[in-house]
């Protein structure tokens, strides 16, 4: 099953969103409807309520009377967390209740409008955000839905800021242009990474990538940071630290469009003990292929110590953001040499100048070819180089 959370600001449009991919076939939970579902007349969580913040916030039938309840509940910090006290805790056990009944191939979409605020973004597959700024959803707010705009204003101060909400977007929806302008949007995103990432999920797949080169991109550490923050709900106290290495962690260096993530664990055992939470995570274990655990030959002439550069390596199975994620040892070689050539291209321009040119000539050997050739022919170029770079970093370090 694909988890997907679904977010934005008061007046964003989620709902629109969350139309379109039911249309396609998406398995919709939203937090709103179960929100207002757990303090219906008659439910425990009504009842909390007016005792929480008095009966003047019930109708004379006897349910919410909601603006009653939002003056009372947003009206100061103290007050918001009462409410959310009471309603999260509710919200979550339906939610899970609902979950649970879905198909186990299903691409299920939470719309959960505190997803920030609530800490939920590493715990799901994917977090798409749809974007608006803030003066113009209150002007829908106040328009559309005859919010009055202190109360518009009220409720969006509360919520988490778009920067905040930014930080946890894979995926940025603009709605803020004219009506329909995000369906087809939504309709590409739906057939070209939410579905094939649900397959790949499905069959433990690592998605396909291009063996290219790319103009660096400044997004590239705020995609590491979500894949971070993903991969340590997944490992728990079983990573020692997660780190972003490679060619994308290196500010300006251009670099084939996949993310490296190194998780240093304890010992081989540990990172086997994470293949199946990784796996479910969106991280399925790749294949084994011969360049997937390099040793620089010049590091054991007597080939002692390939135990100490063993890894395991996963891949991401999302289509929109591929990555490798590598495995250590603590104090291992592999582990320790991958830091270090991190940081010595981020420092040394000279090193960095010599390893694109590395780089575009394995691009160029890999041209000709596909599939597995094309990376092997693009790993021959590059691994007798990294023989004479792990002397040179090691030699430094002596």
């Amino acid at each position: 099953m694909l988890r997907i959370g679904l977010t934005g600001g008061m007046g964003a449009g989620k709902s629109t969103v969350a139309r379109i991919l039911a249309e396609r076939g998406a398995v919709i939970i939203d937090a709103d409807a179960i929100a207002r579902e757990v303090v219906a007349p008659g439910t425990e969580g009504l009842a909390a309520l007016a005792q929480a913040f008095g009966p003047e916030i019930l109708a004379a039938d006897g349910s919410l009377d909601r603006p009653a309840l939002a003056a009372r509940a947003f009206a100061d910090e103290e007050s918001r967390k009462k409410l959310n006290s009471i309603t999260h805790p509710l919200v979550g056990k339906r939610t899970t209740e609902l979950i649970d009944a879905a198909e186990s191939d299903a691409i299920l979409v939470q719309d959960i409008p505190l997803l920030v605020e609530s800490g939920m973004a590493p715990y799901l597959h994917l977090v798409l955000v749809v974007d608006v700024d803030a003066e113009t959803r209150i002007r829908r707010l106040v328009e559309f839905r005859g919010v009055p705009e202190a109360d518009a204003r009220a409720r969006i101060s509360a919520q988490a800021t778009d920067e905040q909400r930014h930080a946890v977007a894979d995926v940025l929806l603009d709605n803020s242009g004219e009506p329909g302008a995000i369906e087809p949007v939504v309709r590409r995103l739906w057939e070209q990474r939410l579905v094939p990432f649900e397959r790949n999920l499905r069959a433990g797949t690592v998605a396909a990538r291009e063996l290219r080169l790319v103009p660096a991109d400044p997004e590239w550490a705020a995609q590491a940071q979500r894949l971070i923050a993903r991969l340590a709900a997944a490992c728990g106290s079983a990573a020692i630290r997660i780190d972003h290495i490679g060619s994308t962690a290196v500010p300006d260096l251009p670099a084939k469009d996949v993310i490296d993530i190194q998780i240093t664990v304890a010992d081989l055992a540990a990172a086997d003990g994470l293949r199946d939470a990784l796996g479910a995570a969106g991280f399925p274990v790749k294949a084994h292929l011969a360049h997937d655990n390099p040793k620089p030959t010049g590091a054991d002439p007597a080939g002692t110590d390939t135990a100490l550069w063993a890894k395991r390596v996963h891949g991401s199975a999302d289509p929109g953001r591929p990555a490798n994620v590598h495995l250590r040892v603590e104090g291992s070689p592999g582990a320790e040499f991958a830091l270090a050539f991190r940081d010595r291209l981020r420092a040394d321009a000279d090193l960095r100048s010599e390893y694109l040119t590395v780089k575009r000539k394995a691009e160029a050997a890999a041209a000709d070819s596909s599939g597995e050739a094309a990376a092997e022919a693009y790993y021959a170029v590059k691994e007798p180089w990294f023989d004479d770079v792990y002397e040179r970093i090691r030699g430094a370090a002596d």
